[in-house]
């Protein structure tokens, strides 16, 4: 396995854990849209690290949106928690802004 890999697989399990517990289990967050932004933005980072560019990166980045998505609408299955329209439209920002700059990385890396 790569660093990458590793990386990215104990994000995922943090974020995932972080948006699935309980809200009074969290402290209390300063912006909650940028730390959705922020989250997103970092996975989609390290899977453009991860794939080569062009369409199967797009395809992989289309699956986090999807994840994304999944992990809004698993919330109203937690106490306290609930699928908001502006953490997606958060989550969204984070892995657009990395797939428009995906290929300047690619091209100078």
């Amino acid at each position: 396995m790569t660093w990458e890999l590793i990386v990215f697989l104990l994000a995922t399990a943090g974020i995932v854990a972080g948006c699935l517990v309980p809200n009074a289990w969290l402290p209390p967050l300063p912006n909650d849209k940028l730390m959705h932004f922020l989250a997103f933005g970092l996975l989609a980072l390290l899977l453009a690290r991860m794939v080569p560019g062009g369409w199967f990166l797009q395809l992989c980045l289309l699956g986090l949106l999807g994840a994304a998505l999944l992990i809004e609408i698993l919330q109203n299955l937690v106490p306290g928690r609930k699928f908001c329209w502006r953490d997606m439209a958060a989550n969204a920002a984070g892995i657009a802004t990395v797939a428009l700059c995906a290929p300047l990385a690619h091209a100078y890396l």
